[in-house]
């Protein structure tokens, strides 16, 4: 049995065991039946985080709204219109900008996609990254400002309203109470349900998020609100690093016209795609990858802890590189004993952590945040740091 299937028995036998030690409380129903909806997107998609499509990048962009949902309105603009806008040209921008990237739209016309479609559309489609563009609304005409989601539990009261705007597009779907299981957006007894799984790419999906919040505050001069968690359904049920962004508020008069104006939505749709650009660019880097190419220059060394199994890829986190060599020993690691040495490039990194699965060094990696919050996962084959799509791909084919 592969890693990857390994993995889901496992997710399947927790879930299994939630489910039955609710079964008899009729408000865990919908929970139960939602962890099997995620259970089978997991079966379809596959468990571990992917970092980049065997084709190159996968970009799905989302307008939201659209045809009979008009979205939030200001005084004399659409919120459907103003997404949509932001979106073909954000698109527009990563194509003509980044290499190996596809895009894929949710929507190019102002027609009405049904929000579990727009998940299924990125599922389907094996998406890297997916990015919901909205805009705002709120009763005050002061307030305004950028702020950009993941999916999370709600802490807080306005991101609670937020998600609750958001979701309630599926009340204008026909049949929506079968079709989302008995979801109700204006109850905030629904989104407890969101507390019961940890999104596996809330990291990834955390910094996709923060690199658009700071282009939106250093290059588009936007007042920056911050990077929130809130359960949306749409980023619940994307199988990848999802996130949501509000560009700005239609109730404040600055702010609609900003938006509403084609110079508006062009500074927008080009600080997402710098963000996307920048993310790209430090996963390819991080990752020691470009598109098959490895460095053959390394050598190599003992560790504090043996040595590693030759001839196998083992996943391991790199918790730091140094231009000078320092001695393995537990003091000057934290009091890590199991670290590893590796010679790139006139450069020396060290990794601790030998695992035969991805997910199992990404949770080892969240272990040790607290002292190497910059750290993240390598595969290493022969003291040899590889492509980590090559290493995922080899060790989903056993």
């Amino acid at each position: 049995m592969c890693a990857r299937a390994k993995l889901i028995k496992k997710d399947k036998l927790i879930m299994t065991s939630i489910i039955n030690n609710g079964k008899h409380h009729p408000s865990n129903i919908l929970q139960q039946k939602l962890i099997l909806l995620l259970i089978g997107a997991l079966v379809v998609s596959g468990s571990s985080p992917r970092l980049k499509n065997d084709k190159g990048w996968v970009i799905v962009i989302d307008a939201g709204h659209g045809g009979k949902d008009p979205g939030a309105l200001g005084a004399t603009s659409r919120e459907k219109d103003i997404t949509l806008a932001i979106a073909l040209k954000t698109g527009q921008y990563i194509e003509q900008n980044i290499k190996d990237v596809t895009v894929i739209y949710t929507r190019k016309t102002d027609t009405f996609i049904e929000l579990r479609d727009r998940a299924n559309i990125a599922n389907k489609n094996k998406a890297d990254l997916f990015i919901s563009i909205h805009a705002n609304k709120t009763n005050s005409k002061n307030i305004r400002g950028t702020e950009t989601f993941i999916m999370g539990i709600t802490k807080d009261e306005q991101n609670l309203e937020v998600a609750m705007k958001e979701n309630e597009v599926i009340l204008l779907e026909n049949d929506y109470s079968t079709k989302y299981e008995g979801f109700d957006p204006k109850s905030p007894e629904s989104y407890i349900m969101f507390t019961l799984m940890q999104n596996i790419y809330q990291e990834q999906s955390t910094g996709l998020a923060s690199k658009i919040q700071t282009q939106y505050k250093d290059r588009v001069s936007r007042i920056d609100r911050g990077v929130k968690q809130a359960g949306f359904w749409v980023l619940f049920m994307t199988t990848m690093p999802s996130v949501l962004t509000e560009t700005g508020f239609l109730s404040n008069p600055a702010e609609e016209k900003y938006l509403a104006s084609k110079e508006g939505q062009d500074y927008i749709a080009s600080a997402i795609f710098r963000a996307c650009r920048d993310y790209i660019s430090e996963i390819d880097n991080r990752s020691n990858r470009s598109f098959g190419q490895q460095d053959q220059s390394n050598n190599p060394v003992s560790s504090a802890n043996g040595i590693l199994p030759a001839g196998e890829i083992v996943f391991m986190i790199q918790i730091a590189t140094s231009s000078y060599k320092n001695e393995i020993k537990p003091e000057n690691f934290n009091g890590l004993t199991d670290v590893v040495e590796i010679f790139v490039q006139d450069r020396y990194k060290y990794a601790t952590g030998r695992f035969s699965g991805y997910l199992e060094a990404v949770k080892y990696r969240k272990e040790i945040e607290s002292v190497y919050p910059g750290a993240f996962v390598i595969a290493v084959k022969d003291y040899k740091i590889l492509p980590l799509q090559q290493a995922l791909d080899h060790t989903r084919s056993k």
